[in-house]
């Protein structure tokens, strides 16, 4: 039991109850009850827990839509920070090649203790490298990090089957064959995935992009994953060189190729989103196919910036995410959510996007693109999937009009206070629970060094 005693702010999605001043008493996984002064139940000091949240604003738990785990051994690196995407991938795949079990493990442990600390508590991950020398279950370790943090995941098997001696970007070594692909698809459903509605793994199908895999491959895998009922995702639209790819290779734009090989529908989404035309923005909105925004990312690559606001105002469901942290540098998902709200004021003026909206793409958006109804909400049945962030620091001082907006608007720290994960406490005090992070920091950097080293 976890009972939170007059929170000092509640967005809590239901209209009925006062945000200010309320309590929320959490029993097991679940949201028991959102109320004034609420009586602790029978208490049990070896396990249960009171907080006082009267400076925390509590918010729903962020959720992550797109992510590249691995990529945080390889931030920041001095000959990529200022490439676009082509030729930044085509060199970072030269050190990637060489990741092995631990690095796998380490990077996953650092992006998701990340995100946990800044309010994510659910998450994707998009693994598409399978370099020959792995040795090892990738998706295994990677659930096995998630366990160990106390992330609620449902990560992406990846896929590449086009390497440069057939006209894609990464090299031959890191790519499989369409068979082995499909196989292991096939294998890490079976055995990992839980379709549960408070599950804490599942798994989602993902070529890497109509760049990087064959049309039989993208077509396969949508009738897999459909097969099994699990979701698909693909990066698409990302920026300008792919649609010139897609067009001069296929003819069709990359959204075309989408339609045609059936990777369009509500169990789809596509990372990034930029160069869609209005009638592409049609064809989204009357799929029901969501969109995984990544302002971050598409800053830092100067790709472009993706037409949220159009997208919100046609009926597309659009989320957020952070990226992978060689083209983000962080994992920090609060963050991503200030950068969301301002980038899009670039395109459209003060108004572009609000708080309240940048909320809903948050935690309601994302929890609709990953297929969880029971998070995105602080309602009683639902997920006890929380993120309690203190405004009682100066940073604050003078924003608390509006307590909520003010964590994105103010603030020089993004971190939670507390974050809480299927009614269990992963960050408190801003540190996690469940691993040792100056053990974690070590060994990445270590891994890190040697990757570059290679």
């Amino acid at each position: 039991m976890i009972l939170l005693k007059n929170c000092y702010y509640i967005l809590s999605g239901q209209e009925q109850n006062p945000s200010y001043g309320w309590d929320i008493l959490v029993q097991d996984n679940k949201i028991e009850e959102i109320a004034p002064d609420i009586s602790p139940p029978l208490f049990d000091k070896s396990r249960d827990r009171i907080i006082d949240a009267s400076n925390l604003v509590v918010v729903p738990g962020f959720i992550n839509t797109h992510h590249h785990f691995y990529q945080t051994l390889t931030r920041n690196i001095p000959e990529v920070q200022n490439a676009k995407l082509f030729n930044w991938l085509t060199h970072l795949y030269e050190i990637w090649k060489n990741i092995d079990a631990d690095a796998v493990f380490y990077s996953s442990l650092v992006a998701m203790a990340e995100l946990l600390k800044t309010g994510c508590t659910c998450s994707t991950d998009h693994h598409y490298l399978y370099p020959h020398s792995f040795s090892g279950d990738l998706m295994a370790l990677q659930f096995e990090a998630a366990e160990k943090t106390g992330l609620r995941f449902s990560p992406c098997r990846g896929s590449m089957s086009l390497s440069k001696k057939d006209g894609g970007l990464p090299p031959d070594s890191v790519v499989q064959e369409s068979e082995i692909i499909l196989r292991d698809s096939r294998r890490v459903i079976e055995e990992f995935h839980d379709g549960g509605e408070f599950s804490m793994k599942r798994i989602i199908l993902a070529p890497c992009s109509p760049f990087s895999v064959t049309e039989k491959l993208m077509r396969s895998t949508a009738e897999l994953a459909r097969e099994y009922g699990v979701l698909l995702h693909t990066h698409l639209a990302e920026t300008q060189d792919e649609t010139d790819y897609c067009l001069k290779a296929y003819g069709r734009r990359p959204l075309e190729l989408m339609v045609d090989w059936d990777f369009t529908g509500s169990d789809v989404s596509y990372a990034h989103g930029i160069f869609f035309n209005d009638r592409e923005l049609e064809i989204l909105a009357r799929t029901n196919t969501s969109i995984a925004h990544c302002p971050s990312s598409n800053m830092r690559l100067g790709s472009g910036i993706a037409r949220v606001r159009e997208m919100v105002d046609m009926g597309i469901n659009v989320a957020l995410a952070v990226d992978g942290s060689a083209s983000n540098d962080t994992s920090d998902f609060l963050g991503e959510m200030r950068q969301a709200l301002l980038l899009q004021r670039i395109r459209y003026g003060a108004d572009g996007l609000k708080s309240n909206e940048v909320f809903r793409i948050a935690t309601e958006n994302g929890a609709r693109l990953l297929n969880f109804p029971c998070l995105g909400r602080i309602e009683t049945g639902r997920a006890a999937d929380l993120a309690l962030f203190n405004i009682n620091k100066i940073e604050y001082a003078g924003s608390l009009s509006d307590p909520l907006a003010a964590l994105i608007f103010a603030g020089i720290n993004h971190q939670s206070e507390y974050t809480i994960v299927n009614g269990k406490i992963v960050v408190e005090k801003g540190f996690l629970t469940g691993i040792d992070e100056e053990k974690v920091l070590f060994e990445a950097n270590r891994i890190s060094a040697r990757l570059l080293c290679r």
